[in-house]
């Protein structure tokens, strides 16, 4: 089932979609899960990143140097654009009646475009195929595009693989 998730401002409101349990996954393959709300990449949370991660190249957390960079000001680390889609995803799938749900990880991930800090990011995903796995499972293979407010590439594609036991 989908449904509008909180109003945005836009006439293209985001949506959620609900699955329940192993078999409203299956059915979900082939599925267009729509996207998120906008959410803005700030410096703050770069900088958060980069001591997370031990990545303080000046490109992410030195806006002085940076405003005479290739970029113009600091972008976000791909990284970070790529950790977001877990987050995002949870706007855009509420799945109930499994016991456990893992990440299985990722079949390829590209970065078309960077994200300069300020700009918004939102999350679009469709459901490539969903295969049942051993131990009552179903394994789901998601092809997620990270969308970059006002500009024609994305930010990050990827297909992301989960795992749901009953």
């Amino acid at each position: 089932m989908t449904t509008p998730a909180a109003a945005t401002g836009t006439t293209d409101a985001p949506t959620r979609t609900t699955a329940d349990g192993l078999d409203g996954l299956l059915a979900l393959a082939g599925r267009d899960l729509g996207h998120t709300a906008w959410r803005e990449i700030t410096q703050d949370r770069v900088d958060t990143f980069a001591d997370a991660t031990d990545d303080h190249q000046w490109i992410h957390v030195d806006p002085a140097r940076a405003a005479s960079g290739p970029f113009g000001r600091t972008i976000a680390h791909g990284y970070l654009t790529l950790s977001l889609i877990i987050p995002l995803f949870g706007e855009l799938l509420e799945i109930n009646g499994v016991r456990m749900s893992v990440n299985y990880g990722l079949e390829k991930v590209r970065f078309p475009s960077p994200v300069p800090v300020g700009a918004r990011i939102r999350l679009s995903g469709r459901v490539a195929e969903v295969t049942a796995v051993a131990d009552d499972g179903v394994q789901m293979a998601l092809d997620f595009t990270v969308e970059l407010d006002g500009s024609d590439k994305p930010a990050c594609v990827a297909r992301a693989v989960y795992r749901h036991y009953a």
